[in-house]
């Protein structure tokens, strides 16, 4: 056994650490249905702000599951898009919301 797997014995802790966190389990849905911009992030998210938008998306990105892309326009825009990682796991979100 690992160092890594003494700190979280249980697979499915480093998953629910993943999108545990304001904010993020509602980010990655919108995400999951199509790429989301922080603007419209913060028009669909009500009682966000900038700063706790902005980390929660830092830490989506950060484990993986979204990925930041900077969209060649004028003005520049930033997307983000669900990474194979994330996409893997829509199923399991969706089972999870059936559950609840």
């Amino acid at each position: 056994m690992t160092a890594t797997d003494q700190d979280m014995p249980c697979p499915a802790q480093g998953l629910l650490k993943m999108l545990s966190g304001k904010w993020k389990p509602e980010i990655f849905r919108l995400a999951a249905d199509a790429p989301v911009r922080f603007s419209g992030l913060l028009r669909q998210l009500k009682g966000s702000n900038k700063q706790s938008l902005s980390v929660a998306l830092n830490e989506l990105e950060a484990s993986g599951l979204l990925e930041k892309v900077v969209l060649r326009q004028k003005p520049l825009h930033i997307a983000y898009y669900l990474t194979g990682k994330g996409a893997a796991l829509v199923p399991v979100m969706q089972q999870l919301d059936q559950l609840s």
